[in-house]
């Protein structure tokens, strides 16, 4: 790799063009001490960072060693040794957030999150773009709408499946703006008179909104209006009318479609769901950023024979019967996701070593995001002055420390204001679910986001444990008290630290894009909890779940949790092992590896053979899950701990990793770019990669995949250079 030298670091050259010629100019931020800036970071925060992976490969072996020689210690017992060695912390009683300049889409209005991989700019700007969706077109094309013999979704429109669409539709309207007598259902049309919405019903009777102030706009005429704008709740949603159009000229009220405000906001994400691992990989990854920054990010697609071009959205224009005028965005609004603090990358060396990509990112992500700042853009993605950077992976208050610090060393380098990089404070960790009032008392003035993960954070609670014996099979620890004490626990405690009306409070990711009728009745219980937001694995999705937030009042929920204090610690702590005694039938055990293997090769083998992130990946019975790297995270360190623990044999595994590979590359048979793992598994190298992530599970630091997935994506990325 070719480098240039400024000062102690050495950039690669590929890296350093994009940030000389693209991301520093009209910044206001001089190259030279831009750089110098950079090395003064590095040259603070390096050994800090060191030090923080030390300590937590401290605290892991003195777990072990007490789970190894303390077999029969009761809870009373692991609780005090968890003290003594400073696992567990005095908690701090009173914190309180005081972040300033916080958009409203963060802080007033609950909604749905995107989570898409930045390397890729389709998904990127099909998520910037989610802000706005068709509820017609999300309800006619998923299962969300019963699908039945008279209305399937066939090859060409089924007037029947269209008609079944309108009537939900309408149905949804009388939840998100009911009328002061009778039904959307019977409407036959919308007219404004005298500055109010005023619906005609099939019975010629007139009816307003029961809350005439819910109409907020309208676009077209007075008289004949095209659009009209509806609020409930804080989230917009817009009747959209043409007599013309093939759905409108047969509606009663000309209705063509419902606009559903979706995707309030999408985290661009550098981390689990992207395959970066060198200079050329990072600079995409940074190249995209700039581009939503700057607001010129674009692609071109070829359909029906036609090349269409792919950008950013415009913002939405309204008139209004009182000020005269509105304007709503049309774009989510962004953050993005850094990497944690664990991995280092030779894109730049300092002192000739690799330098933390954690601090990589924060240092370019936030120069990019400056360009958003000084309005750079036809855009505005920030319209209260901030960046924000959600901060992954982070093991309790000191390291959330050391990440306000890094931040607010950049932003002197940078020339920001205090505070102008806001952090989103990921509870995925097992040290942070126990202390993460503390952790936001780290950051309180920069913290914008919580939330919860349940791959992630089962992967680190597996791994904390590994020693102690073997845990219960993976579907059933959903079920135990500890996660429903550390989801509950969440909520409460950002709440209590006045995260509600200021921040996000936010909740996983529905994995399951293809059953969304299965997400309607599971998801709503995310508002219903007091989260004011929860991922979703694309825009269709969001625009369906935005449909909770209208059933559900969030900002109502979070005060009547107002005066609830849970810290649940105890219960966070509870181990979910296989209960004493109990033993799985060879049937279960061996579904429990088969459904493990599977996944792991299903999600490795794109991952390293074509730097595929996330994508949605067959398990075992054919069902698309979107996966990442938390799901290779769970799955390998739960077939680790069982191999510890003897309920499992290498041979059994290997015999698994076998026949899945062979059901794997059928899986994927249809994928011209799939390089299959089969017949030559012992020089296949995401096959290789996946036995590693299990076999040698045990001992990757606090059960992450990140350094052998990157071992084995360097490896395939230099055989495929060398067979070119």
């Amino acid at each position: 790799m070719a480098y240039i030298e400024k000062g102690r670091l050495k950039i690669a050259q590929t890296l350093y063009s994009f940030i000389t010629k693209e991301a520093l100019p009209a910044t206001n931020v001089d190259e030279e001490d831009f750089w110098l800036g950079f090395e003064s970071i590095l040259d603070t925060f390096t050994d800090p960072n060191t030090e923080l992976l030390q300590r937590r490969d401290e605290l892991q072996g003195a777990i072990d060693e007490f789970h190894t020689h303390n077999k029969d210690a009761d809870f009373a017992q692991y609780k005090a040794f968890l003290t003594e060695i400073g696992y567990l912390c005095p908690s701090d009683e009173d914190v309180k957030i005081s972040t300033r300049n916080v958009d409203v889409e963060i802080a007033h209005i609950a909604g749905p999150q995107l989570v898409v991989p930045i390397n890729n700019a389709r998904y990127a700007l099909n998520a910037v773009n989610a802000r706005w969706g068709s509820l017609y077109d999300a309800l006619y094309g998923t299962d969300a709408l019963p699908i039945t013999d008279e209305t399937q979704q066939t090859g060409s429109y089924n007037p029947k499946r269209g008609a079944a669409v309108v009537a939900k539709a309408r149905e949804y309207l009388d939840i998100i703006a009911p009328l002061s007598h009778g039904s959307h259902v019977n409407s036959t049309g919308y007219f404004i008179e005298n500055g109010q919405l005023v619906v005609v019903l099939s019975d010629s009777t007139k009816a307003q909104l029961e809350k005439p102030l819910q109409f907020a706009g309208y676009q077209g005429s007075v008289d004949e209006p095209s659009a009209l704008l509806i609020k409930h709740n804080g989230l917009h949603v817009e009747i959209q009318i043409d007599a013309q159009h093939p759905i409108g000229k047969t509606d009663p009220a000309h209705i063509k479609d419902l606009l559903v405000e979706s995707a309030i906001t999408t985290i661009m994400d550098c981390e689990d769901s992207v395959a970066a691992v060198d200079a050329e990989d990072k600079t995409l990854v940074y190249q995209n950023w700039l581009g939503l920054m700057r607001g010129d990010l674009k692609i071109e697609l070829e359909k029906g024979g036609k090349t269409h071009v792919r950008k950013m959205q415009s913002d939405r224009m309204y008139t209004t019967t009182i000020s005269g005028s509105l304007t709503l965005s049309g774009r989510s609004l962004m953050f993005v996701r850094n990497v944690g603090h664990l991995m280092t990358n030779d894109a730049i060396l300092f002192d000739d070593a690799p330098i933390y990509e954690g601090i990589m990112d924060g240092v370019i992500t936030s120069l990019i995001g400056k360009h958003d700042l000084l309005k750079n853009s036809p855009f505005e993605n920030s319209r209260a002055g901030s960046i924000y950077i959600v901060k992954p992976k982070m093991h309790g208050p000191y390291e959330v420390a050391f990440t306000n610090a890094l931040f607010a060393s950049i932003e002197d380098v940078l020339g920001l204001e205090r505070n102008t990089i806001k952090i989103g404070i990921m509870d995925e960790e097992r040290r942070t679910s126990l202390h993460l009032k503390d952790c936001i008392g780290a950051a309180r003035e920069r913290v914008v986001f919580i939330n919860t993960g349940f791959l992630d954070r089962t992967g680190d609670e597996i791994h904390t444990s590994m020693l102690k014996g073997p845990f219960a099979p993976k579907a059933e620890l959903k079920a135990r008290p500890w996660l429903s004490a550390y989801e509950t626990a969440n909520v409460a405690t950002g709440i209590e630290a006045g995260l509600a009306g200021s921040a996000q409070i936010g909740k996983g990711m529905w994995p399951i894009p293809d059953q969304m009728a299965a997400m309607m009745e599971a998801k709503i219980g995310h508002p219903q909890s007091g989260a004011s937001t929860a991922w979703v694995p694309s825009p269709t999705a969001a625009t369906l779940h935005a449909l909770h937030y209208h059933m559900v009042n969030v900002a109502d929920v979070q005060h009547s949790l107002k005066q609830q204090h849970f810290d649940g610690i105890d219960t966070i702590l509870d181990i979910p092992m296989l209960e004493e005694g109990r033993v799985l039938s060879e049937q279960e055990i061996q579904r429990e590896v088969d459904n493990n293997v599977q996944g792991i090769l299903g999600y490795v083998v794109r991952w390293v053979h074509q730097g595929i992130g996330c994508s949605k990946v067959p398990d075992i019975n054919n069902v698309g899950l979107m996966e990442d790297r938390a799901t290779l995270r769970i799955s390998s360190q739960h077939l680790a701990n069982w191999l510890e623990h003897g309920l499992i044999s290498d041979e059994q595994v290997n015999d698994s990793l076998q026949r899945m590979a062979k059901l794997v590359d059928e899986q994927n048979r249809s994928d011209s770019e799939y390089i299959p793992m089969m017949p030559d598994l012992d020089n296949s190298i995401g096959y290789q990669a996946a036995k590693d992530l299990i076999f040698l599970g045990k001992s990757q630091p606090s059960g992450y995949t990140e350094p052998l997935l990157h071992q084995r994506r360097k490896e395939m990325k230099a055989k495929q250079l060398s067979a070119n």
